[in-house]
């Protein structure tokens, strides 16, 4: 049976449950979302959103230095501008990233 045709591992379901949580405008870390379900790490987080996070909004996890996932930038910078998430440059010739401080949201309970 492919993956696509399985069903959806209990981890994973939890994961997509939690991004599908996360604010227009806010974001969290692979591993806050890891420490929130208290199971797994980042790595198992962004395995789930790279198999299955199409589905969800995606853009709003990410790394915890802010910068945009490789490849999808254009499109989380569209998402990010739309929604307000709070961004920021290093400098003025600096990539995009999105401000942590004001941008990251934890759950609770």
């Amino acid at each position: 049976m492919s993956a696509a045709n399985s069903p959806l591992p209990d981890y994973a379901e939890r994961v997509l449950n939690v991004v599908d949580r996360i604010p227009p405008g806010r974001v969290m870390t692979y591993g806050d979302i890891a420490e929130y379900l208290g199971a797994g790490g980042p790595r198992q987080v962004g395995r789930v959103m790279s198999l299955w996070g199409g589905a969800v909004p995606w853009w709003r996890v990410m790394r915890a230095d802010g910068s945009l996932l490789p490849g999808h930038q254009p499109q989380a910078l569209a998402h990010y501008r739309r929604e307000g998430t709070p961004l920021r440059r290093a400098d003025a010739e600096g990539p995009v990233r999105v401000d942590m401080a004001r941008a990251r949201w934890l759950m609770n309970g």
